[in-house]
C-alpha cells in the first residue's frame, strides 16, 4: 500500500525537478501551470469529488479536531519563535512552514490511498482548514511585517484572501450541489472526469520543478525545526486529539494524511507578499517535502 500511494506521487515531483534542472521546463511555464492548477483544475476536481456524493454530511468532530490541532501548534510555533530567537524578518516564513499543508500531494496520496471515500473527507476538511490557516499565516505575516497596518487593514487582507481562494469556493459549491442534487449528468460527469485528469500530474510536476537548493545551507537549522514541528509534533498532536474524541477509522486516517503532509509551496508567494524571508520559505518547502516521504510511509503503514 505504501508503496503504491507513496511512489506515483515522489516520482512525479522528482520528474518536475529534473525537468526544470535540465530546462526542459522554465519559470514561464511553472508560473502558468501553477494559475491553471489553482484557478480552474484543482477547483474543478474539489467540486467534482465532492458534489458527485448523494449524501454528504460534514463531520463537524473530525473537523474540529484538526483545527484544533492546527491551533495548537500554531501556538507552539509562536513559542518556538522567542525560542530560537527568530528574527521578524524570518518569523511570518518560520510560522507558516509549521502548519500549512500541501493540498496537491495531499489530494494525490488520499486518491491512491483511500478512494473517494477519503476524498470527501479530504474535500471537507480543506473547506475548513484553508480559512483557518489563510487567517493565521496572514495575521502573523502583517504581525511581523514591519508595516503600519490598523485593524481595519489587517481585517480587509485577510477577508479578501480567503474570499477570493477558489479551493475555498469550490468546496462550498461541492457541498452545496451534494445536498440538493448529489450526481452529474453523464455527459457533465465525463467532462470533468477528463478536464480534471491533468490536475495532479501537472500540480505534481509544479512542485518537484519549483524545489530551489539555492541558499539552503544557511536556511537548514530554522527549516529543519519548522519540519519537526510539521511533520512529528502535528501529527502526534492530532493522533492525540482524534484518539481523544473517538473519531472514526476512514476520517482519522485523512486526518493522519493530512497532518503528515509536507508544508505548502504558497508559503513562499505570501512571505514575498508580505515582507518575509523568502528564502527561509523556499528552504523549508524542500526539506519539508523530501522528509514528508518518511512522515506518509510511516502513517500509511500503520494504517494500511
Amino acid at each position: 500500500m505504501v508503496l503504491n500511494s507513496i511512489f506515483p506521487v515522489f516520482s512525479l515531483i522528482v520528474l518536475g525537478y529534473l525537468l526544470k534542472k535540465f530546462n526542459l521546463i522554465n519559470d514561464i511555464f511553472l508560473r502558468t501551470s501553477d494559475k491553471l492548477i489553482y484557478f480552474i483544475f484543482f477547483p474543478a476536481l474539489l467540486f467534482w469529488k465532492i458534489g458527485g456524493f448523494s449524501s454528504i454530511a460534514i463531520y463537524w468532530l473530525f473537523c474540529g479536531t484538526v483545527l484544533s490541532a492546527i491551533i495548537a501548534i500554531y501556538f507552539l510555533s509562536c513559542i518556538t519563535l522567542k525560542v530560537f530567537k527568530v528574527t521578524d524578518y524570518q518569523a511570518g516564513s518560520f510560522s507558516q512552514s509549521c502548519y500549512r499543508f500541501n493540498t496537491y500531494i495531499g489530494m494525490a496520496v488520499i486518491i491512491n490511498a483511500l478512494g473517494d471515500e477519503g476524498v470527501k473527507h479530504f474535500g471537507i476538511l480543506i473547506g475548513f482548514a484553508i480559512p483557518l490557516i489563510n487567517f493565521l499565516a496572514v495575521s502573523t505575516l502583517i504581525w511581523f511585517s514591519g508595516r503600519d497596518f490598523n485593524l481595519g487593514q489587517r481585517i480587509r487582507i485577510t477577508v479578501k484572501a480567503l474570499l477570493s481562494n477558489p479551493l475555498i469556493l469550490a468546496c462550498i459549491a461541492g457541498i452545496l450541489y451534494a445536498r440538493f442534487t448529489g450526481y452529474f449528468p453523464v455527459f457533465i460527469d465525463n467532462a470533468l472526469r477528463l478536464s480534471t485528469f491533468v490536475t495532479l500530474p501537472l500540480a505534481l510536476l509544479s512542485i518537484g520543478g519549483s524545489l530551489t537548493l539555492k541558499n539552503f545551507k544557511e536556511h537548514f537549522r530554522l527549516s529543519l525545526v519548522a519540519s519537526a514541528l510539521k511533520l512529528v509534533l502535528l501529527p502526534v498532536t492530532g493522533y492525540l486529539f482524534m484518539k481523544e474524541f473517538n473519531v472514526p477509522l476512514m476520517p482519522f486516517k485523512v486526518g493522519m494524511i493530512f497532518f503528515t503532509l509536507p508544508t505548502s509551496t504558497a508559503i513562499y508567494v505570501l512571505s514575498s507578499q508580505l515582507n518575509s524571508d523568502t528564502q527561509l520559505a523556499s528552504a523549508s518547502i524542500v526539506i519539508s517535502t523530501v522528509l514528508s516521504f518518511f512522515s506518509l510511509s510511516i502513517i500509511l503503514l500503520m494504517f494500511s
